[in-house]
């Protein structure tokens, strides 16, 4: 756990702890400054009984950790973990191949995940590739799979921990992808726009993790 994160769980914490600490000098400085009652003063009246607590509502149930929405890996091929959300029973679950990426230090930079498209599409798969918020978006995101020829992805949106591209495969990219060894990713950072920034994606496991995605039915 990073020095940020254990300053953050301890924050509660140390929260109770200084407000208990001001209410005890507060109390501590009312006490000082009130003056001592004199002995003749007739012994106070005796405090009510408290009043019953009134009974606490029941708590809502909290939502099953594997009901329907939750996302689960199913299983692991080479780098690509297989990833699928829960749905009511009867229906397809949708499911996706996954990977986190990395730097040469070991720090996830980035991440992408693939996913059939309808049959009868141009795009035979799509993805989506999330960066670093501080990425030029101008500069757009370039995906070489080996030393074929560069595609070219305009980015989609941020939201508030990263910015997303949505890429779409042919059958001749998904086929050059799992015949394949490694694809590159390039971006170039907002703050040195004359740099560019290379993650490598292991295609390891591609083909088999895609192959047992379900492919959505044709779009009427």
């Amino acid at each position: 756990m990073s020095m940020i994160d254990k300053t953050k769980a301890a924050a509660p914490s140390l929260l109770v702890a200084f407000s208990l600490a001001l209410t005890g000098s507060a109390t501590l400085a009312q006490e000082a400054q009130t003056p001592a009652a004199p002995a003749t003063e007739a012994p106070a009246a005796a405090a009510p009984a408290p009043a019953t607590p009134a009974a606490e509502a029941p708590a809502a149930p909290a939502a099953p950790a594997d009901g329907p929405g939750t996302i689960y890996v199913k299983e692991t091929s080479g780098a690509w973990q297989v990833r699928c959300m829960r749905v009511e029973a009867g229906k397809t679950e949708p499911c996706n191949i996954f990977q986190m990426l990395k730097d040469e230090k070991g720090n996830e930079v980035a991440a992408i995940e693939i996913a059939p498209r309808p049959a009868g599409e141009k795009a035979v798969a799509g993805a989506t590739i999330s960066v670093p918020l501080e990425t030029l978006l101008q500069a757009k995101l370039v995906l070489q799979i080996d030393s074929s020829k560069p595609l070219v992805y305009d980015y989609a949106w941020c939201d508030r921990v990263s910015c997303l591209a949505l890429a779409g495969f042919t059958e001749a990219d998904l086929k050059a992808m799992k015949n394949g060894k490694e694809a590159t990713m390039t971006i170039v950072p907002a703050m040195a726009p004359d740099q560019k920034v290379q993650t490598k994606i292991s295609l390891d496991g591609i083909t088999k993790g895609y192959d047992s995605l379900p492919v959505p039915p044709a779009q009427k």
